[in-house]
């Protein structure tokens, strides 16, 4: 249950092993930033040290602060010609204004046989086509309720409008992490297209105004919306399906529910510092990571969602309902909350919070 807490093929293995020598001697480890808490424990358990013994190159863990706060000391760090970790797991949001200041270092695909794995949401290019990083993890956000509650499970995003749920939902709070615009566009608008503009965002949002009779807690704790939906005191909202799936196993009455619009696919990126020493044994580990076996690992061991096809991996149907979905996703527009960051978060106070 500790899940979140802090954010509130053989070819492919050949080419890993075959890795220069003097990746494997030289003395400086590859340090390697990811989300501190539960993510950092499990990859200190689970995929550095398989990665040291299967390429000799030894890692060094770095436990990144959450939000944007990382993104700002490679900042600054950069301009001193420093790094404080060479790759980074970064947030959608936090990468792309990396990508807009040319902070992360370009890499050579040639030497990364596992790109192909990967959907193209997942690879990351500069405007002028060069790879700068791939996906590293991601998770769902799906409709969870309560099963004391709700016997049947609802089936659609529709269910957060239906006034027969009035004062029972739990929706996170901000506009930047609930990707509701994303999710009302998708519901009743047919997609995504519509936030390309100002009057289909507010269109949107005027919509998804017709929910708040409906909600009982705009939540930034998630240990908080957590413990209500399982007393039944706010049975219905939306939440991290992983997490839901945990506390099911546990014993507690709720459950992750994908609807037939699709859920929310959220995601990290692995990035490199352009003042990183160590990009090429930093692509070794990228590359490394896009392995099939190491994706369905990760879902094993950490609950992520696998960044490759799933018939790439050989996790079991149960394995792969614990993490994902094979329903495409609802993708954020993590474009729309740096181009127009002011004014969507004024018009979502004046409109749906306030």
């Amino acid at each position: 249950m500790k899940r979140r807490s802090f954010l509130i093929g053989t070819a492919a293995g050949m080419s890993a092993l075959a890795a220069p020598a003097l990746l494997r001697a030289q003395g400086a480890p590859l340090k390697v930033g990811t989300y501190g808490g539960f993510f950092q424990d499990s990859f200190d358990q689970h995929i550095f040290p398989d990665f040291t013994a299967e390429t000799g190159i030894a890692v060094e863990s770095i436990g990144e602060p959450t939000g944007e706060a990382w993104l700002v000391q490679l900042e600054q760090a950069a301009r001193a010609g420093q790094a404080p970790a060479d790759v980074s797991m970064m947030a959608q949001v936090a990468r792309l204004r990396g990508e807009r200041s040319e902070l992360w270092a370009p890499l050579d695909e040639t030497a990364m046989a596992n790109l192909g794995n990967m959907p193209e949401h997942f690879v990351h290019r500069y405007a002028d086509g060069r790879l700068y990083g791939t996906g590293a993890v991601s998770w769902y956000i799906t409709l969870v309720s309560n099963t004391d509650v709700y016997p049947e499970a609802p089936t659609s995003w529709q269910a957060l409008w239906d006034p027969a749920n009035a004062d029972r939902l739990g929706l996170l709070a901000l506009a930047s992490n609930s990707f509701l615009l994303e999710i009302t566009a998708t519901t009743f608008f047919g997609g995504t297209d519509i936030l390309g503009t100002e009057d289909g965002i507010l269109q949107v949002l005027a919509k998804l105004a017709e929910v708040k009779p409906n909600v009982r807690l705009w939540y930034r704790d998630e240990g908080q919306f957590q413990q209500a939906l399982a007393s039944g005191e706010i049975p219905m909202g939306q939440y991290y399906h992983d997490v839901t799936g945990l506390a099911a196993a546990e014993g507690q009455p709720v459950r992750s529910t994908f609807p037939a619009e699709g859920a929310v696919l959220d995601s990290g990126s692995w990035v490199v510092s352009k003042a990183s020493s160590m990009v090429e044994p930093a692509q070794v580990f990228i590359d490394y990571m896009a392995r099939p076996e190491i994706q369905a690992k990760l879902s094993r061991n950490v609950g992520t969602a696998p960044t490759v096809d799933r018939a790439l991996t050989d996790l079991t149907d149960d394995e792969f309902a614990a993490v994902a979905s094979d329903l495409p996703p609802i993708l954020p527009q993590y474009e729309l909350y740096i181009d127009r960051a002011d004014w969507v978060n004024q018009k979502w106070s004046e409109m749906i919070t306030g």
